[in-house]
């Protein structure tokens, strides 16, 4: 009985959340300027600063708590199949916060290449997105030195970009601290941007999706 309930229960897993956005997918009749893909501070831009998107012809597609594993996954469903002009992809904190167990960093950049190579492929113009400066998780207080992590994770992406000619955005360095955190300014825990910091950030991807 117990193998059994088991079973059922894994049949109706969603793993990479595909439902989250089916409904919204199939509502997209026109083309969209851009697709932002990532996670819980993507899913927040969208829920404080709905209007960015909104009036920039800009789809949000951020999944609290996923890694970019999670991301990759889906990357078809929620990025391909409508098919923007560009694609932003904002992902690695929670891989190295460890929300889908160990990761080496290798691992966390080749699933943030491959959904470059996917997007190119698809004719879609990628964007990497630096991750946000974080000092401290308060979900994952083991984490040791994640501004260290962070820091050198980036710096394998801007080298990745620049070498491939694709665009960057370094939020990383405009928003950090002096421990390379995000400043309660900025974020009350600490990772979760507020409105104010998400307009800053807004300036940054405009200005690269002109």
């Amino acid at each position: 009985l117990l193998a059994m309930t088991t079973l059922a229960s894994a049949q109706n897993y969603d793993w990479a959340f595909f439902s989250r956005y089916a409904d919204a997918n199939a509502q997209v009749t026109t083309t969209p300027k851009a697709v932002i893909m990532g996670d819980s501070i993507t899913e927040g831009w969208f829920e404080k600063r709905a209007e960015f998107f909104t009036d920039n012809n800009i789809q949000g597609r951020g999944i609290s708590g996923q890694t970019s594993s999670h991301m990759l996954v889906r990357f078809r469903r929620d990025v391909i199949d409508l098919d923007p002009e560009y694609v932003m992809i904002l992902a690695g904190t929670n891989d190295i916060a460890l929300n889908n167990g160990q990761i080496s960093l290798e691992n966390i950049f080749g699933n943030i290449v491959s959904m470059c190579e996917l997007a190119k492929a698809n004719k879609i113009k990628p964007i990497i997105a630096s991750v946000l400066p974080c000092s401290y998780y308060p979900w994952r207080p083991e984490v040791k030195d994640p501004a260290g992590q962070i820091i050198r994770l980036n710096e394998m992406l801007q080298k990745y970009a620049k070498e491939n000619k694709i665009r960057y955005i370094d939020f990383h360095t405009i928003l950090k601290d002096e421990k390379n955190g995000l400043p309660e300014k900025h974020a009350k825990d600490g990772v979760h941007p507020g409105a104010d910091c998400y307009k800053i950030m807004e300036e940054m991807v405009l200005k690269e999706l002109r």
